[in-house]
C-alpha cells in the first residue's frame, strides 16, 4: 500500500494509517484516521486483521477498532477467531470490529436460504464469547453479490460492537451505501443521528422511591378543585399534576446522574478521611448516611433505565442497570428513522418524514367505502340474556381496583404520560374521582375524548427496516382509558368462549397456540397415511387490526347477543380515539380514525376474534354445503371429525382436497368476507402447500391468486409438515 494511494483518500497531511497487505487480489485491510480527531496509542497486526487502540482527542475516550478480512476456509477462519480473542484479551477497552468476514450469521443473510451451517453456528458462538453485538443494517439486507449473472446475494460485511463501545457512542446506526464498482457494497457505522426535540412528559417510576413523594402527590391532587363532569375533572387534574411534577423534578429532585455522583463523592470523602484517622461516632454516622444516599440514587438509576429499556421481565434489585441502559439505547436505535420509503418514494428530511408518516397512517385508518356486505344470513353463536345483562351491570370499586392491580406499572405510558404505577400507588386518594368516571361512562356511555388520545409507536418487524410497511404500529393509550378498557376486557373474557368456535385458539381461556400447530400436523399425517391428495392454504391478512370495519363489528356483536348498552360502550371506546405518531421520539400529527382496532388496547384482541368468527362460520357453512371438502380424520377411538380451518388471531390456515372447485369457492368466500369486514386477504403473501402428488397445482394457485409453497414450512412459528425426526427444520426457529 503506497503513500500516494492512501493520501488520495483525503484529509492530506492529517491522515495516518495502518495496513495488512493483500495477497494477490485477495485479503488486505486498510485502517486510516484523521490525526486531529484520534491519537493512536498501540496497534497489532494479525494474519487476517489489524487492530488499533485510539484515544479520542475531544474527550479522552480510549477505544479499539479492528479491521478484518475473513478467510474462506474453515481452518483459516479459526485463526481469525483466535486473533479476535487475543485482541479481546489484550485490551479491555470499548471495541468495534468491522470488515468482510466472508461468512454469514444466519439463514436469512443469503438469498438462497439453506440450512444453518456449522460456520454460521461457530460465528454466532464467537460473537457470544466475545460479547459482540450485531447492529441492524439499514439500506439493504445484503452486502455482496456474485455468481452466475449476479444471482447470489449475501451479507458478508458488517460492524460488530461491544456493549461498552455502545455506551460511549450513542445513537449509532449501521448503513449500506451505494455500490458503483465493487461486488461488495460499502457499509458505514455512524453516530449522532437526527436532532431530537423535547420528548413528551413521562412519569418516572423512580420518583415513587423518594421519601415523602406519595404524600406530596396526595396534597397536590386533593388541593386541586375542578368543576364539571367526572372525566373532565380527571383530565384537568392530570394536567395540573403534570405541571407540578415538571417543576418539582427540575427544582427539587434534580439531575439523577449529578445527584448520584455527588453522593459517591461524599462516600469517597469519608473513605479518605477514615484512611488517615479513626472516625468519630458522628462522622461514622455521616459516612453511613452518605453510603445509604448513594445506594438510593443507584436504585433510582436502575428503575429509570429499566422503565426506558422495556425489559420488564427482569426484576429490580438484581443490579441490572448496565443491561437496562444498553437495552434502552438499543430500543432508541431501533426506533430512530434516518429515512423512510413510503409508497415507493424515499423521504430523508425530518419534516417530510413526519408529514409522510402521518399522512400514510391517517389514510390507512380512514374508511374509504360506506357499503359493506350484510352478515344477516350468517349463523353465529350467542350469549344468553343473563350473560348480556351481567356485562352491563354497574362497575364496582373492587372490579376496577382488581383490573388496576393486574396492569403492568412499568409499561410505556400514552400521551398523558402517567404510568400504571402512578395509579396503583395513588389509588387510595384518586379512587373517588376514578369511580365517578366509571359511573359517568356507565350511565352516559361516553367520556372526555382527550382521555382517548393515542401515541402510535412504529416497531420494526426486522433489522434494518426502512420501508413503512416493515414497521408495526403499536398504540400507547392513556392510563385512564387503558384501565377502562381493561375492566371491559375482563368482563368479555367470561363470555368469549361461548361465541368463538373451537376453530379459533387465540385469547380464549383454556386454548393454546400449540393445539393449533398439533392439529395442523395431524391433518397432514392423516392425508399421508391414507394416500389422499390435499391442499393447505396459509392466508396472510393484510393490515389486520388496522382494517376492521366498525359497523361490521357492531353487527357481529348484535348477532352474538350483546346488548345495546354494551355495543354503545364499545363504539365509544373505538370511535373517539385520536392519534399522534411518535417519529424519532416526538409526536407528529393529531388525527381521528374511522376504522381499525388499536394493538395495545386491551379490548382489541377480543373484538378482533369476534370479527374473525364470521370467516369461521362462512367456512363451516361451505363445508356443510359440500363446497369445500376439508379433512375428515379419526382422532383416537372416537368419532371421525371434520377439520376445514384453524384460526389464531390473524393467522389462518385452511384445509381442502386438491380440487380446483374448492379453490374457486374459497376465493369467493374470502372476497365476500372482505366485503363484509374490511379484512383483506393478501393473496400475494399467501401460499398453498400440496400434500401428496397434486396435479394442476399451479392452475389452482392461479385460481386463488397466491403462491405455491413446499412442505416442511412453519405455522405459528412451529414446524409444519416435517418428518418427526427431521431436526434440520428447527434451524433458525428461535430467531423466527
Amino acid at each position: 500500500m503506497t503513500d500516494g494511494v492512501v493520501k488520495s483518500l483525503g484529509v492530506g497531511r492529517f491522515l495516518d494509517w495502518r495496513t495488512l497487505e493483500a495477497t494477490g487480489a485477495a485479503g488486505g485491510v486498510l485502517v486510516c484516521w484523521d490525526k486531529r480527531s484520534l491519537d493512536l496509542l498501540e496497534w497489532e497486526e494479525g494474519q487476517f486483521s489489524v487492530s488499533c487502540k485510539f484515544r479520542t482527542v475531544e474527550n479522552g475516550t480510549v477505544w479499539v477498532f479492528t479491521g478484518v478480512y475473513g478467510p474462506c476456509n474453515k481452518k483459516d477462519r479459526e485463526c481469525l477467531w483466535e486473533e479476535l480473542g487475543a485482541v479481546r484479551g489484550l485490551w479491555g477497552d470499548p471495541w468495534c470490529v468491522g470488515g468482510d468476514f466472508n461468512v454469514t450469521l444466519a439463514q436469512g443473510e443469503r438469498s438462497r436460504q439453506g440450512r444453518v451451517t456449522s460456520a454460521m453456528r461457530r460465528f454466532a458462538q464467537v460473537m457470544d464469547d466475545l460479547e459482540l453485538i450485531d447492529l441492524p443494517l439499514q439500506g439493504g439486507s445484503f452486502t455482496w453479490s456474485g455468481g452466475l449473472y449476479n444471482q447470489a446475494w449475501a451479507r458478508l460485511d458488517r460492524f460488530l460492537v461491544a456493549p461498552r463501545w455502545l455506551d460511549q457512542f450513542s445513537n449509532v446506526t449501521q448503513k449500506r451505501l451505494s455500490r458503483p464498482i465493487s461486488d461488495h457494497f460499502p457499509i458505514t457505522i455512524e453516530g449522532g443521528g437526527k436532532r431530537r426535540g423535547p420528548s413528551p412528559f413521562r412519569f418516572e417510576n423512580m420518583w415513587l422511591r423518594v421519601e415523602g413523594f406519595k404524600d406530596l402527590l396526595r396534597s397536590w391532587w386533593q388541593g386541586m378543585v375542578v368543576s364539571g363532569r367526572a372525566s373532565y375533572k380527571l383530565a384537568s387534574k392530570l394536567k395540573g399534576m403534570k405541571e407540578k411534577l415538571k417543576v418539582w423534578n427540575r427544582e427539587v429532585f434534580g439531575n439523577l446522574e449529578t445527584n448520584k455522583m455527588a453522593a459517591l463523592q461524599q462516600v469517597d470523602h469519608w473513605d479518605q478521611v477514615e484512611s488517615e484517622r479513626r472516625l468519630t461516632e458522628e462522622e461514622f454516622a455521616r459516612k453511613k448516611e452518605a453510603k445509604d444516599d448513594y445506594a438510593k440514587w443507584v436504585k433510582m438509576d436502575e428503575i429509570h433505565w429499566r422503565q426506558l429499556s422495556r425489559e420488564l421481565w427482569l426484576r429490580e434489585g438484581d443490579k441490572n442497570t448496565g443491561y437496562f441502559h444498553r437495552m434502552a439505547n438499543a430500543h432508541r436505535r431501533r426506533h430512530t428513522m434516518e429515512r423512510v420509503k413510503i409508497r415507493g418514494v424515499w423521504l430523508s428530511e425530518e419534516s417530510t418524514i413526519r408529514t409522510g408518516i402521518v399522512d400514510a397512517f391517517h389514510r390507512l385508518l380512514t374508511e374509504d367505502s360506506e357499503w359493506k356486505a350484510d352478515i344477516g344470513g350468517v349463523n353465529l353463536n350467542r350469549i344468553s340474556q343473563q350473560e348480556a345483562d351481567i356485562l352491563e351491570l354497574p362497575f364496582t370499586e373492587e372490579e376496577v381496583h382488581s383490573a388496576l392491580r393486574g396492569m403492568n406499572g412499568d409499561k410505556a405510558p400514552g400521551p398523558d404520560g402517567f404510568t400504571g404505577a402512578f395509579w396503583q400507588v395513588c389509588w387510595e386518594f384518586v379512587k373517588e374521582e376514578v369511580m365517578e368516571m366509571f359511573k359517568e361512562f356507565h350511565e352516559h356511555k361516553t367520556f372526555l375524548k382527550s382521555l382517548n388520545a393515542t401515541f402510535l409507536v412504529l416497531i420494526p418487524k426486522k433489522g434494518g427496516a426502512e420501508e413503512l410497511g416493515d414497521f408495526r404500529p403499536i398504540s400507547l393509550v392513556g392510563g385512564l382509558y387503558k384501565l377502562l378498557a381493561k375492566v371491559l376486557a375482563n368482563r368479555i373474557k367470561n363470555v368469549i368462549g361461548g361465541v368463538v368456535s373451537v376453530d379459533q385458539n387465540a385469547f380464549v381461556s383454556g386454548r393454546q397456540i400449540l393445539e393449533a400447530s398439533l392439529i395442523a400436523n395431524e391433518v397432514i399425517d392423516s392425508w399421508k397415511r391414507e394416500g389422499k391428495k390435499g391442499l393447505i392454504c396459509k392466508l396472510d391478512i393484510e393490515k389486520a387490526y388496522d382494517s376492521v370495519n366498525w359497523h361490521f363489528l357492531m353487527r357481529v356483536m348484535e348477532k352474538m347477543g350483546f346488548g345495546t348498552k354494551w355495543r354503545e360502550w364499545i363504539w365509544s371506546c373505538i370511535s373517539t380515539a385520536k392519534f399522534s405518531v411518535l417519529v424519532n421520539g416526538e409526536p407528529a400529527g393529531f388525527f381521528p380514525s374511522s376504522k381499525g382496532l388499536r394493538q395495545g388496547d386491551p379490548l382489541s384482541p377480543y373484538l378482533f376474534i369476534m370479527g374473525m368468527e364470521v370467516l369461521s362460520a362462512l367456512l363451516r357453512r361451505a363445508v356443510e354445503g359440500g363446497c369445500i371438502t376439508g379433512c375428515r380424520m379419526q382422532r383416537g377411538r372416537g368419532q371421525a371429525v371434520s377439520i376445514s380451518h384453524l384460526l389464531f388471531a390473524d393467522d389462518a390456515i385452511i384445509f381442502c382436497e386438491a380440487k380446483k372447485e374448492d379453490m374457486v369457492f374459497l376465493s369467493w368466500t374470502l372476497c365476500w368476507f372482505e366485503a363484509a369486514s374490511g379484512l383483506r386477504i393478501n393473496l400475494a403473501k399467501s401460499e398453498i402447500f400440496p400434500v401428496g402428488e397434486v396435479d394442476e397445482i399451479l392452475e389452482m394457485a392461479v385460481e386463488l391468486g397466491c403462491k405455491v409453497g413446499q412442505l416442511p414450512s412453519t405455522y405459528l412459528g412451529l414446524p409444519l409438515g416435517a418428518p418427526n425426526k427431521a431436526g434440520y427444520v428447527w434451524d433458525g426457529w428461535k430467531k423466527g
